[in-house]
């Protein structure tokens, strides 16, 4: 399977799911995009059309990280987490972005398990 058509099966995916699941203000849409060497993580409201919270591995406070990219994604999931919970955020809908759910994908949701997520 070439480039192009990862793409397409991706962004096919990724249409149908976010039709299915709409993020409110009381269960936001967990949205994860995931690039080759980085990964990023938003709370989104699809109501209102905001950003609630997001955390990525290249924000100020993560440039510093080390370890597996697992483990980064594992440890913003954990930031993610604790951020909405600090916000009275709890449950939400996660959206893997018509990414596997899988390797770094994984460990981002259960690192946003453990901070206290309900998904």
């Amino acid at each position: 399977m070439g480039h192009v058509e990862k793409v397409a099966r991706r962004h096919k995916i990724k249409t149908r799911s976010k039709a299915r699941g709409q993020g409110t203000v009381e269960k936001p849409r967990l949205c994860v995009f995931r690039s080759l060497s980085q990964i990023y993580v938003q709370l989104v409201d699809d109501v209102n059309g905001a950003i609630l919270l997001s955390v990525s591995s290249m924000s100020k406070e993560n440039k510093g990280l080390k370890g597996t990219k697992c483990d980064i994604s594992r440890t913003i999931g954990k930031q993610i987490g604790e951020k909405a919970v600090q916000k009275g955020i709890t449950k939400v809908v996660f959206d893997r972005n018509g990414f596997r759910y899988h390797g770094r994908v994984q460990a981002l949701a259960d690192g946003a398990r453990e901070a206290g997520l309900v998904f």
